[in-house]
Parts: C-alpha cells; sequence; structure tokens
C-alpha cells in the first residue's frame, strides 16, 4: 500500500513537472511567434512605434482558446432558443430604449434606408444594447487565435485589420477590448468589419462602436444597408405547409459556403403568390399578402420545426451572421419592437 501510494505521489509530480515544461514550450514558441509577427506587421508597413505599442502587453490567453475549443454544443430547437434569446425582458427593453432613442434612430433610419427597430433588434442581441462588450484584450485574442493554427490566416486578417484602427485613433489600446474572439464594441465587429462598415456619424474624428452611441446605431445601420438592405420590406414572416408538402421547395440548415447557400436560396425563392398556390399560408391559416414579393422558404430545424417565408432582408441578416436561429431572432425581436405591415 505504501509502495502504491508513493508510486501515484511520483506519478503526479511527474505529471505536473511534463506539464510545466509543456507550458514553458508553448509560451516559448508562443514568444518566438509574436516576434514573426511583429517583423510581417513592420513589413506591411505598420510604424515601430505603433507595433511597439500594440504587442507591449501581448500575452498568450489560455482562456481564449479554451472558449473558442470548447464552445458548448447543446441540442437546440428555434422553439427553446427563441425564449432564451428574446425573452420578455429584452422585448421591454428593446421598446424602452426605441422610445428613448426614437428621434436619433429614426433620423439615422431614413439617412441609411434600415428601418429602425431592425438596428434596436441587433444592438439588443449583440451586446444586450451595449452593456456586454467583452473585456479581452483584442490584440492578445487575435494573436492567441492566429498562433492556435486552425484559422492563422483569417486571424491575422482581422490582427492587421485592429492595427488599422489603432493607427487611425479610433481607440487606444487600453480599452481596446472585446469578445474571446474579437468581437468588438456595441456591434460586436470583428475587425475587418470595423474597417468596412463603422460610421462616424457625429463627425468628431473616431468611429466608437465602444461608447458613442450615435456611431453604434449608424455603424449596424450601413453594415445592413451595404448588405443589401431594401427597408421597403420586412425580413419574413412565420407559416404554415400544408400536408405532404415537397420539401425540395425547402432551404434547409446545414454548413455550406455563403456561395452555395446562395444558390440554394435562389432555387427557394418564388413570388408570394406561388407560394399561396402551394397551399403555403400565414401561421394563423389566413393568406399571405397579395403582393408581389419574393421568398425563399427556411426551415431551421426540420420538417416539424418552425417554417418562415423570408425576404430579401434575411439574406442581410445572414450575412451578418450566418446562422438561421440568429437572423430568424433578430427578425422576432424586430417584431416584437413594432410589427411590419408586410
Amino acid at each position: 500500500m505504501i509502495k502504491k501510494i508513493a508510486f501515484l505521489v511520483f506519478s503526479a509530480a511527474g505529471l505536473c513537472l511534463t506539464s510545466a515544461v509543456n507550458a514553458d514550450e508553448q509560451q516559448e514558441k508562443f514568444n518566438q511567434y509574436v516576434v514573426e509577427l511583429k517583423a510581417q506587421a513592420l513589413e506591411k508597413g505598420y510604424d515601430q512605434a505603433l507595433i511597439d505599442q500594440a504587442f507591449a502587453t501581448v500575452k498568450f490567453k489560455k482562456k481564449v482558446l479554451k472558449a473558442d475549443k470548447n464552445q458548448p454544443e447543446v441540442k437546440e430547437t428555434l422553439e427553446t432558443y427563441l425564449p432564451k434569446r428574446v425573452p420578455k425582458w429584452k422585448v421591454d427593453r428593446a421598446r424602452k430604449l426605441y422610445a428613448e432613442n426614437k428621434t436619433d434612430l429614426e433620423k439615422i433610419a431614413k439617412e441609411f434606408g434600415v428601418q429602425a427597430r431592425f438596428i434596436v433588434a441587433l444592438w439588443g442581441l449583440e451586446s444586450n444594447f451595449g452593456k456586454i462588450q467583452g473585456s479581452f484584450p483584442v490584440i492578445s485574442s487575435l494573436v492567441t487565435l492566429a498562433f492556435d493554427g486552425r484559422r492563422e490566416t483569417m486571424y491575422k486578417n482581422q490582427l492587421w485589420a485592429a492595427l488599422d484602427i489603432l493607427k487611425q485613433g479610433h481607440i487606444d489600446i487600453e480599452n481596446f477590448k472585446g469578445s474571446w474572439a474579437g468581437a468588438m464594441g456595441q456591434t460586436q465587429f470583428m475587425p475587418t468589419s470595423f474597417m468596412a462598415y463603422a460610421v462616424d456619424y457625429d463627425k468628431d474624428g473616431k468611429k466608437d462602436i465602444w461608447q458613442n452611441q450615435l456611431d453604434a446605431f449608424a455603424s449596424i445601420a450601413n453594415y445592413l444597408k451595404q448588405a443589401g438592405w431594401n427597408d421597403s420590406l420586412t425580413w419574413g414572416r412565420q407559416v404554415q405547409l400544408p400536408e405532404s408538402f415537397a420539401n425540395q421547395y425547402v432551404l434547409k440548415r446545414g454548413t455550406r459556403s455563403r456561395k452555395e447557400w446562395l444558390t440554394e436560396w435562389k432555387v427557394s425563392e418564388r413570388d408570394l403568390s406561388q407560394w399561396q398556390a402551394l397551399g403555403v399560408r400565414r401561421v394563423d391559416g389566413t393568406d399571405l399578402p397579395n403582393v408581389s414579393v419574393t421568398a425563399a422558404l427556411v426551415m431551421p430545424d426540420d420538417m416539424n420545426g418552425r417554417m418562415y417565408l423570408a425576404y430579401d432582408n434575411y439574406k442581410a441578416l445572414m450575412h451578418w451572421n450566418r446562422s438561421y436561429y440568429f437572423a430568424t431572432s433578430v427578425g422576432f425581436l424586430s417584431d416584437q419592437i413594432g410589427y411590419p405591415k408586410i
């Protein structure tokens, strides 16, 4: 028994030593990777002072990799997802904040051609109306994820965009924080999205999606506008199908590229009159709107789950986040703020 205990103690000590050695090796490799990144940044034309400032406090973040590799795989359906993502308190908060910011929101909505309720819905779902923005240093998160190697090119591109954000003076390094994945501010833009869509709405020289609500609203609106938003349409509507409906018409959930998904969308897309002729009805059983609008039939779960006729604006929401659950939750919350006519 004594020998067995001694063996176990020795084994545990050996494991701790091995773990410490592995950690030291990993840190050494990370440090060398940072040196290489700094050299690449210099080759790309970034100023040495900016590089030194940006990388001065870079650290290997175990929590980032843990979050990346251990994302929960909970089996959800839209029936369980929507009540959690869009609870009553969030609807109430969205309506209250819409009313409080109505003048600014509707001014921005008019300028960008994006209904204000969708701006508020995205604001609420992405950052809980600006309250939850993340506390991870953006540069450290991106360097850690690039170092991990699984999506190195993607995260290096995000890193260069992050350096551009610092270079242009939109935020200082001390406050340059976001989610573990590098999503930032009230809009939760990744750095490349920031560079493409962020707006300095109040013309103070900074695209401040962290603290400036007007910049955040305008940046959300600009993203949707650039993604092809049409403010004469809503996003879609829940529908019911007739029995024995041919599921070849349905745009199913699955993993494929955006290009492939858009091709499938075109196959599913039909005018509302055609969906009406196929037996599709509003969820309450009444006829579809008598307007000439095309829509694709989206199936977030399976043939027994909720079905939606999705208009072109749904594609813009899927450009933001290619998830039926996310896009549908944005539409659902927007409807609770103010239900559309069409």
